[in-house]
């Protein structure tokens, strides 16, 4: 990838923000590069948003060299230079910035409290889930979890995020008192915005137990 090309994460800065006014940097084929970006592409097992450029489906994505390189229609018809207008689909950005953070707190939690080693993870709209390796019947920590995740919430405490190296594109989050954790993720403002969550253990393999996470408020069924 040519080096010299840069492309702004507007996602990071604002993650509020569901649209957008950019240019075409670079074309090849249905492949497309723009100026800056608010659709936040596949990282650390957050899903992508949906997101539309000049009213065409972004069918797909994938990050290469700090750069995210956007599949579109092959009848896309851009070239370098164009202007476009980039929309994301706010309702599912939204959920998944407060699963992807619910997520987050419930990992920091057991990691403190339990010392599990992590395995995988994913953030859908639906639900989030974490993996981790361990022989405990994971179901007997709910209570303590949801004890210290609540009071979290109820705090409605800042959460800071920003990069810890620049040129690598290294991003963190940060609850004072609580963690700071490495994260290229998209984020809400504070733990009150979050909200409430519950849940469920199942049992994907030998030693490996499961914990999915579904926010109280959610209308989308798994």
């Amino acid at each position: 990838m040519d080096a010299v090309l840069k492309m702004q994460k507007v996602f990071w800065e604002n993650p509020y923000q569901n649209s957008i006014e950019t240019a075409v940097v670079s074309v090849s084929g249905n492949q497309v590069i723009f100026t800056d970006t608010i659709a936040f592409s596949f990282s650390g097992g957050q899903e992508s948003d949906n997101a539309l450029v000049n009213g065409m489906p972004i069918l797909d994505s994938k990050i290469e060299d700090n750069l995210i390189l956007y599949t579109l229609p092959d009848d896309h018809g851009l070239s370098p230079s164009d202007h476009v207008v980039m929309k994301i689909d706010w309702d599912r950005r939204y959920r998944l910035m407060r699963l992807h953070f619910a997520a987050e707190l419930v990992l920091e939690i057991v990691t403190q409290q339990f010392k599990f080693e992590k395995v995988g993870a994913h953030i859908a709209e639906s639900k989030a889930r974490i993996d981790f390796i361990t022989d405990t019947n994971i179901s007997g920590i709910f209570d303590i979890i949801l004890e210290k995740y609540n009071a979290i919430i109820n705090a409605d405490l800042l959460i800071e995020t920003g990069f810890t190296d620049v040129a690598t594109q290294r991003r963190f989050w940060k609850i004072d008192g609580f963690a700071q954790v490495p994260c290229g993720g998209t984020h809400v403002k504070s733990t009150g915005e979050v909200g409430f969550v519950t849940l469920k253990r199942t049992h994907p393999g030998k030693s490996i137990e499961r914990i999915e996470i579904r926010l109280v408020d959610g209308n989308i069924s798994a």
